[in-house]
Formats: structure tokens, sequence, C-alpha cells
């Protein structure tokens, strides 16, 4: 059985342990099960009761605007996921024998080879790649700047590495307004500073950038 309610607290604290261990909700990287469950959560968890939940919910809103194009089936319900056979596929699969063998010189010499194996397996598989969710503030010069045009331009800029995700405008004063923009980045790849420096060389529409909040992932 998977997911139950994930609006509910007991929903909520079974996806919190199933993502103890993981960092999406099945495979190493965003599918459309994370969009599934992402959908059925409705709102982002508590972060002091849920952390597991709430980072993962961070990052997952951060690509809502390339859902479509993620990886997986798009007709499975949330409830399809989270099952605890999954949870336990790497853990229960038997591929070193059991401790009957022990008596038998064969049986133990193939377990210890395939024991070794599977190190071998587990030792050059990718480690994880470093990322930070970054939201950033773009100011523009005053209240006749086209906004959309400057959200435009601000997407515009790509980079491997970075993926742009949902934004907002926020009210600042005298009928101005500045852009809220989240992003995905790869720490390895992207420099903050120089995709700051590069976004202010917008000079027809922003005036200035400032990095409102951000967290590794």
């Amino acid at each position: 059985m998977g997911f139950s309610d994930l609006t509910t607290d007991a929903g909520l604290a079974s996806l919190d342990q199933w993502l103890s261990s993981r960092s999406y909700v099945d495979g190493d990287a965003p599918t459309q099960a994370d969009v599934a469950v992402f959908k059925a959560v409705t709102a982002s968890p508590d972060s002091a009761k849920y952390p597991n939940a709430a980072k993962w919910y961070s990052d997952i809103s951060a690509r809502e605007s390339d859902f479509a194009s993620l990886p997986g089936d798009a007709s499975k319900p949330y409830t399809a996921y989270g099952t605890a056979a999954a949870a336990a596929a790497d853990d229960d699969e038997d591929l070193f024998g059991s401790d009957d063998d022990d008596d038998d010189p064969e049986a133990a010499r193939i377990r210890e080879e395939r024991l070794a194996e599977y190190n071998k397996k587990k030792a050059a598989k990718p480690k994880p790649v470093a990322k930070s969710l970054v939201t950033l503030d773009v100011k523009p010069w005053d209240d006749e700047t086209d906004l959309e045009a400057m959200e435009a331009a601000v997407r515009a800029i790509e980079h491997d590495g970075l993926v742009w995700g949902a934004s907002q405008l926020i009210p600042i004063g005298f009928g101005i307004k500045k852009l809220q923009i989240n992003m995905v980045v790869e720490d390895a790849k992207i420099s903050l500073a120089d995709l700051e420096e590069e976004i202010q060389e917008l000079e027809d529409y922003v005036q200035s950038t400032d990095i409102a909040a951000m967290q590794k992932l």
C-alpha cells in the first residue's frame, strides 16, 4: 500500500519518513512520481514537524514550470508510491545467500563473490550532485518598467546546471513591484555572483538583484 491522504498529519509523517533516506519520491532525480505526490500534498509541510518533506516540497515547487517535461508515468496516482516493498527493495534482495550456506565452502565462495561485486557496483554509483534552491529578488527601475518583459529576459538566461522555477511579483512601494523568482542551481556549475551580474546587465529593466533565500538540497 502506498501513501495515504497527504493532507493529514499521518500522511505527511509517512512522506517525511519516506524522504528521510532519499531526495525524491522514486529514484535519484525528479519524476512524475514527485509531481503526483506534490499535487496531493497541496501546501508546503511544516518544516519543524516534517523537515524532509518540507525540503523536498521546496525543491519540487521550484520545478513547477517544468512538470510536463519530467520523466515517468503521469497517469499514476500518488497512492502508487511510498510502498514498503519499494523502500526495502535493495535491502531485501537476497544477493548473498543465507546463513545456512556457512557450512558449504562453495556456497560461501559464491556469496563472497556476490558481495564483492555488489560493493564494486555500489562504489561506482555516481555521487549525488550538490544543488541549492535559491530565491532571487530582481528590482526594476521604476513603476513603468515592463515586468513581463523583465521576467522573460531573466528566464532567457540559460546555463547548464540552472533551472528556473516559480515566480511572483511583490509590491515594494510607490507602485513599484519586484520580481521574486526561484531557481535550482548545481553548486559546482553556477556562480551566483556571476549570475547576478549577468542579470544586472539587463539594463533596460533591472536596477539591482538580491538573494532573498538559499538552502542546500
